[in-house]
């Protein structure tokens, strides 16, 4: 197997995988989860300065991860789609680390973001929407 093809099949893999994890552990709850839970997920936007309406900045949080997902598996806009899911984890990361959950229980969305932030630098490689 040539060494380009690899990579590029290797990206469609973590594409997937962190895509689809993305919305099934993280996005859907959000978002049947209901009102109180938009407004809890947005109340995390306090530990960085902003407390005002925070159903719709959970509502962002929720579609980010939703529709984000969707996008980032099928490499679909994967730069912006990558840096705004990029934004959330840093969000979440500073919500752990402001609560007291310490950097083990951060080390997943730390992880995260900077799995984003790869992608959002380097693209969705070959087998993707982009590339069509």
């Amino acid at each position: 197997m040539r060494p380009t093809k690899s990579k590029d099949i290797g990206l469609l893999v973590i594409r997937l995988a962190i895509g689809a994890c993305m919305l099934i552990f993280h996005g859907i709850p959000k978002v049947s989860g209901g009102i109180e839970t938009l407004e809890k997920i947005g109340n995390a936007m306090k530990h960085i300065g902003i407390t005002f309406m925070p159903m719709i900045w959970g509502g962002a949080a929720a579609g980010i991860e939703v529709i984000g997902s969707l996008l980032f598996m099928i490499g679909l806009w994967t730069r912006p789609v990558s840096f705004l899911l990029a934004g959330t984890m840093l969000v979440a990361t500073i919500f752990h680390l402001g609560e007291g959950h310490g950097w083990a229980k951060s080390s997943h969305t730390i992880e995260l973001f900077f799995v984003f932030i790869a992608f959002a630098l380097m693209g969705a490689g070959k087998y993707s929407v982009d590339k069509k």
